[in-house]
């Protein structure tokens, strides 16, 4: 049985789906949570890595004390070829740990069902050649804008911004969520009431978009994580 560790950021950003497909394709998941007071532990008994998003920043060390240590567990991940994969913060930090650059977007924030724009990168990825025509959610403030050196894009929005990446040949980092659904985005909306007002964001309209596509969201990232936990050294991506 493949052991993966978790770091979660934040209660409102728990592996959540993601965290299900992979325990019941056989992983054993350990969730840490620095933000409570966990210590992260070494990578040595580990498999895989997993990144969860959080709604601070990835440059924030000074007001979150436990981002740079992250940053120098995937460091140490892509050093030791752990398989890694990062969701939204945890894209982020991975881009910066490598020497990579994440800003606000100057677009603004970026939320909703998003279609993945796949690069021809894509193609021959372990990770997520053939996912084929999917969507995704993205809740997200910031954006990848440098890669870093040796990465290589795999899909981005119809704007151009980045939504998938390999940044290592066993790390990935996707700013799409396909860990969340209603309850969890629900709780995210509640914080971005304002923002939303004042853009003129129908949150009720967009969390009903979101529930009501809850079988093609499992359809779409279910393989995703099947595929991880194969990368991981567990079952193979049928589920044997």
């Amino acid at each position: 049985m493949s052991r993966i560790l978790a770091v979660e950021h934040e209660a409102q950003c728990p592996p959540a789906h993601l965290g299900t497909w992979l325990t019941d394709a056989g992983a054993r998941l350990d969730v840490c949570r620095p933000w409570a007071g966990d210590e992260l532990p070494p990578l040595a008994s580990y498999d895989g890595l997993v990144v969860l998003g959080g709604s601070m920043g990835a440059d924030d060390d000074a007001l979150h004390h436990w981002l740079a240590p992250v940053k120098q567990l995937l460091l140490d991940a892509v050093e030791g070829g752990v398989a890694t994969l990062g969701v939204c913060l945890g894209h982020q930090l991975l881009a910066v740990a490598l020497g990579g650059e994440s800003v606000p977007n100057p677009r603004g924030q970026q939320v909703g069902l998003f279609d993945v724009g796949w690069l021809d990168a894509a193609a021959d990825d372990e990770l997520v050649a053939g996912l084929g025509r999917v969507r995704g959610v993205q809740w997200n403030s910031d954006v990848v804008t440098g890669l870093p050196e040796g990465a290589v894009a795999l899909a981005v929005t119809a704007e151009g911004e980045l939504q998938l990446a390999r940044f290592a040949p066993r790390a990935w980092g996707i700013q799409l969520h396909p860990e969340v659904d209603v309850p969890i985005l629900t709780s995210w909306a509640a914080g971005d009431r304002d923002d939303h007002l004042e853009r003129g964001i129908d949150q009720k309209a967009l969390l009903e978009e979101i529930g009501a596509a809850r079988d093609e969201l499992d359809e779409a990232w279910r393989p995703l994580a099947t595929r991880f936990l194969a990368l991981c050294g567990g079952e193979d991506e049928d589920g044997r």
